[in-house]
This record gives C-alpha cells, sequence and structure tokens, in this order.
C-alpha cells in the first residue's frame, strides 16, 4: 500500500494561548513542509467550523487531504450524565466530517474526570464509541477513537486496551493508534498493533525516549520503520501516517518541527 503523509495540529494547540494563529497559518506551514494530509482539532479550525466548504476550497488550494477531524469533551466520555450532550457534540460535527469525502471522525481518549468506579467507567465509554460509531454510520463517516498518556486517561497499559476493544464493536468504531502513546504506556507496540490490527483506521506517529518523554521523530525508541510495515498490512487501513509532535524541540518552533519531521520520515520510508 502507498503511504501518504499527514501532519496533526496539536503541535501548535499545545502551546496554548502562546500560539496566536489560525487554520490558514497551519494549513500554510503543514502544506510548505511536504505533507499531503492535515488532521485538525474542533479547538483549532476556528470560524471554518460553520463554513466546511470554505474549507474544503481552502484546502484544495494548499494541495491537502483533510485526513481526519479530533474532538474531545471534559466528560473525558465517561461520565454517564454527559453522555447525551457527548453525543450531541458527534451529531454536531459529523456533517463538517461528511463535507471531505473519506475523512473520519476521531474521537479524544477515554479520560477519567471524576472520582468513581473505573469500571463504570470502562462501560460509560465503551457505550459512548459504540453509539458515536452508529451515529457516523448513518452519516456515511468512519468514526475512531484514539487513546493517549496524557494525565488522566483510561487507557493506557495493553490492558486498559484489551479492555476498550472489548468493550466496542469493530463495525462501529474504528482505532487511530498513537506510537508515543503506546509506548509511554509501557506496551509492546508492535503486538498491540498486530493483535487490533483489524481496528487500525490510520496511524498517529510520534516519538519517546526511553524515559517516556517526547523526542523529535527518529530521536526516541519507537522502530517506526517496523510500525509502519506492519500497519500498512492492516486490512482496514486507510493509506494515512500522521505524524504529531509534541517535544520541546517542537514546543520552541512548531513549523520547523513538522517540516524536520516530514523529511525524517521521507528518509526512514526510504
Amino acid at each position: 500500500m502507498t503511504i501518504k503523509v499527514g501532519c496533526q495540529t496539536f503541535t501548535w494547540e499545545m502551546l496554548g494561548p502562546q500560539w496566536t494563529g489560525d487554520a490558514d497559518d497551519l494549513v500554510d506551514a503543514i502544506a510548505a513542509a511536504g505533507y499531503g494530509g492535515i488532521e485538525i482539532t474542533d479547538t483549532m479550525i476556528g470560524d471554518y467550523a460553520e463554513r466546511p466548504a470554505d474549507f474544503a476550497a481552502r484546502l484544495k488550494d494548499a494541495g491537502l487531504t483533510l485526513v481526519a477531524f479530533a474532538c474531545g469533551a471534559p466528560s473525558g466520555f465517561t461520565e454517564p450524565a454527559a453522555r447525551a450532550d457527548d453525543l450531541a457534540l458527534v451529531e454536531y460535527w459529523l456533517p463538517f466530517v461528511a463535507a471531505f469525502p473519506g475523512a473520519l471522525l476521531s474521537l479524544g481518549s477515554a479520560t477519567i474526570v471524576s472520582e468513581g468506579d473505573r469500571a463504570a467507567k470502562f462501560d460509560a465509554a465503551g457505550s459512548f464509541y459504540n453509539a458515536a460509531g452508529e451515529l457516523g454510520r448513518g452519516a456515511g463517516v468512519q468514526v475512531a477513537f484514539h487513546p493517549s498518556s496524557h494525565h488522566g486517561t483510561l487507557l493506557s497499559s495493553r490492558a486498559d486496551y484489551d479492555r476498550i476493544m472489548a468493550l466496542t464493536d469493530p463495525d462501529l468504531i474504528g482505532w487511530v493508534p498513537d506510537t508515543g502513546h503506546i509506548l509511554r504506556g509501557k506496551q509492546d507496540i508492535l503486538d498491540t498493533l498486530a493483535t487490533y490490527q483489524d481496528r487500525i483506521r490510520y496511524l498517529h506517529l510520534k516519538d519517546v525516549d526511553a524515559a517516556g518523554d517526547w523526542a523529535m521523530l527518529g530521536a526516541g525508541a519507537c522502530d517506526t520503520r517496523a510500525v509502519v510495515d506492519l500497519v500498512a498490512t492492516a486490512p482496514n487501513f486507510n493509506g494515512w501516517v500522521v505524524v504529531e509532535e509534541e517535544s520541546e524541540t517542537a514546543a520552541a518552533d512548531p513549523a520547523a518541527a513538522v517540516a524536520r519531521n516530514y523529511l525524517t520520515l521521507q528518509q526512514i520510508l526510504a
């Protein structure tokens, strides 16, 4: 399968108020770096949220494809009382994503935001993801979930992954594996990817060092070539590898960092 390379906009989003640009700046930087696709979040889309046709035209002019649109919720998708609001959020964004043929809706990691029984939170997350996938099916949009290793995540260890996979329907909800988060969860990354290969829709690629700190692509512990080779054989993989960068190097100069990562990946895959 031909590998297509996209870029996630969290590299800028993680800067918080320090970042004063807009979605057009992100499109320009990602296109200039050589990427063919973009994954943008609900936080970074700005007023294009109500103008999908204009965003589609903007991406076309820049030579970019919308790989996925990512969103999260204050509930962490683990609070039963917030289920109706969380599903309403999915319903709000589905028409936007549907305007971009082949794009996915990526839902953030299930996260613990309150005290309570951990098993019940898994049940709530699994039920929500399945329901979101059902809504996506009705809208003609594939939906996938993206586990993370950030503070409060419910999905970190291999046991956590096994549990959420058992609770979710592979016909309804896909998986966006993230190499950095899997490694920070101290998992055997190739075994995890192989075990749930049929759930993979696209790949988030980033690196961490031996201590679990974020590193520039190719400078850490991730065997990037082996990962991409394995994922490329996944039956439902759409061909997109989305590079994401959260290191201190990227915080200093996001545009330069994502450009460097693009070149690094080309060298790794050559």
